[in-house]
């Protein structure tokens, strides 16, 4: 088979096409034919590198495909399914893990950071990493869910407890977490404010039911947010942006409202007016991915049609270092897909 791996760190011109063995099946888990695999911004910060990674490493934390080969030890799957990959790596053994929260668990990690991706031909897989592809959907958009969605979704109603009526503001609508939010929003019955960056994805915004758009380029979010909501705010911010949206994200924050992060793509230095936070009771917590609750219910809401995958479009995986390229110059809304050759 081939995969798409990087042997060291750096831009897209690391990211290699390699021929490789296919991996055998062992007893406890299941041979993936992989169909499609997306990208997220993780694998942009697994490229460059930080603390912990080991290499060479195949790239991917999403993906979509037919079982090919099912363990001996598995119960519940057949070869010829169509599943879609849950990319969290968790022990299910820690207190975390025994309680449902399993993005909690001190061992937590994510299928392409901590170990082999999913892009290329073959992944062999654990059965509790997989879910059911709704027949509805194509392979390319289901390669689109997993991550963001999880995401999303874990932000909104896990940490922040988003209730029906409230003012959301969401950061970069553009992206596949950022389009995702806007959708679990306005399911939730929130009123959603959100911003990107050109008219296109203004657009693509309000078309996924955004009330109020912003261009973060061009306009003062916060202000937008104060006069759209009467002086109110934004009961919840969903960041991921960082540094550049952060002062404005927190001048945007409502009395009693709740800011939540899952990433930090334009930096990761970022200040908070401690005497604002607690005269206005505001909370600011971090997030990250979801527990499998959480991608069982997002799988069900995926199915009756409530939330839809959004697909930029796709690459050749032999063409990852260009997709790559392509998101660092922020072309896309929603997300890129790679296609195994």
């Amino acid at each position: 088979m081939k995969a798409v791996r990087i042997h060291e760190h750096g831009g897209p011109e690391v990211l290699t096409w390699d021929e490789m063995e296919t991996p055998s099946c062992s007893p406890d888990k299941v041979l993936l034919e992989v169909k499609a695999a997306s990208i997220n911004h993780l694998d942009l910060w697994v490229r460059k590198g930080f603390p912990g990674i080991e290499l060479p490493l195949i790239m991917g934390s999403d993906a979509s495909g037919v079982i090919a080969e099912v363990g001996s030890e598995v119960t519940g799957w057949n070869s010829g399914d169509e599943v879609m990959i849950q990319p969290g790596i968790y022990c299910g053994k820690c207190k975390f893990c025994k309680r449902g929260k399993e993005n909690f668990c001190i061992r937590f990690g994510i299928i392409g950071e901590t170990g082999d991706g999913t892009q290329c031909h073959f992944s062999v897989v654990k059965p509790e990493n997989l879910g059911r592809k709704p027949t509805a959907i194509s392979f390319e958009e289901a390669a689109s869910f997993p991550l963001v969605f999880l995401t999303a979704y874990t932000m909104l109603v896990r940490r922040a407890k988003i209730e029906g009526g409230e003012n959301v503001l969401v950061l970069g609508a553009g992206s596949g977490v950022g389009s995702a939010a806007v959708q679990i929003a306005k399911h939730f019955g929130c009123t959603v404010m959100a911003t990107a960056g050109n008219e296109d994805k203004l657009q693509h915004a309000r078309d996924f039911g955004a009330d109020l758009t912003i261009d973060h380029y061009n306009e003062k979010i916060h202000e937008r947010v104060r006069e759209f909501t009467e002086g109110w705010g934004a009961d919840i911010v969903f960041e991921h942006v960082g540094e550049a949206t952060w002062s404005s994200s927190m001048r945007s924050l409502a009395h009693g409202g709740r800011l939540v992060t899952c990433g930090a793509t334009t930096g990761a230095k970022a200040g908070v007016e401690i005497r604002h936070l607690f005269h206005k009771q505001q909370t600011v917590m971090g997030s990250t991915m979801g527990d499998a609750l959480a991608f069982t219910e997002l799988l069900d809401l995926l199915e009756k049609g409530f939330l839809k995958p959004v697909l930029d479009r796709t690459f050749p995986m032999s063409e990852a270092a260009e997709a790559h390229r392509y998101i660092e110059e922020g072309k896309q809304f929603g997300k890129v897909v790679l296609l195994p050759d």
